[in-house]
């Protein structure tokens, strides 16, 4: 016995319409305001990408870069590969699982990333532009709740999950300062112990 449809064809293609006309046109503003962000650094999206996913989740396998990135596996692998060879990840094996692959960051990998971090500037970014009217209008930012429910429903809770995990560590290891984002365990005005010895050896040697 087939399932009855509380829908009628006419409003399932209007609905399919709808997504993907919006879909596109956000996508494609998206892409240009990324790509424009982090052009100066030598990055495209996916290795951009890459390096939040590795950043966040802290030990990321192929795998895992592949379904939170919205990325085929071998786009993940490959430009994993890229950053590897250029120095910004590390790839390794666990010991408990052998089948995966995978990535850290490692110094030179994280600096970038803070640095694309700093150079940040929202006011150039299309969709936040247009978003600030909507603030301005309800005192918030639009949240998506109907369009998360949608994608929880697509992709499942753990995507999600991993989503609220990025949005609360930006929240929580970055302050603004001087209007930009920096990791809050360095602070511009809170020096390094060898800054402190630097300064006291150039007291004693202007003495």
């Amino acid at each position: 016995m087939e399932n009855k449809k509380d829908f009628s064809m006419k409003e399932a293609m209007m609905f399919s319409h709808k997504v993907a006309q919006l879909s596109k046109a956000m996508w494609k503003c998206v892409e240009k305001d990324w790509q424009g962000w982090i052009k100066p650094f030598g990055l495209n999206i996916n290795e951009h990408h890459i390096l939040w996913i590795a950043y966040h989740l802290e030990g990321a396998s192929i795998s895992d870069i592949s379904k939170y990135g919205v990325m085929h596996v071998s786009t993940a692998f490959n430009f994993s590969k890229k950053l590897e060879e250029q120095g910004y990840l590390t790839f390794s094996k666990k010991e408990n699982d052998k089948r995966n692959t995978y990535v850290k960051l490692t110094e030179s990998g994280r600096e970038l990333l803070l640095r694309t971090i700093e150079a940040y500037e929202p006011e150039e970014y299309g969709i936040f532009g247009a978003s600030l009217k909507i603030r301005e209008l309800y005192g918030k930012f639009p949240e998506f709740d109907e369009l998360m429910a949608v994608i929880r429903s697509v992709y499942g809770n753990e995507f999600m999950s991993i989503l609220d995990t990025t949005v609360t560590k930006i929240d929580q290891e970055f302050d603004e300062v001087n209007g930009q984002l920096l990791p809050n365990k360095l602070q511009p005005d809170a020096k390094r112990p060898d800054e402190h010895e630097d300064e006291e050896t150039e007291k004693l040697a202007t003495t």
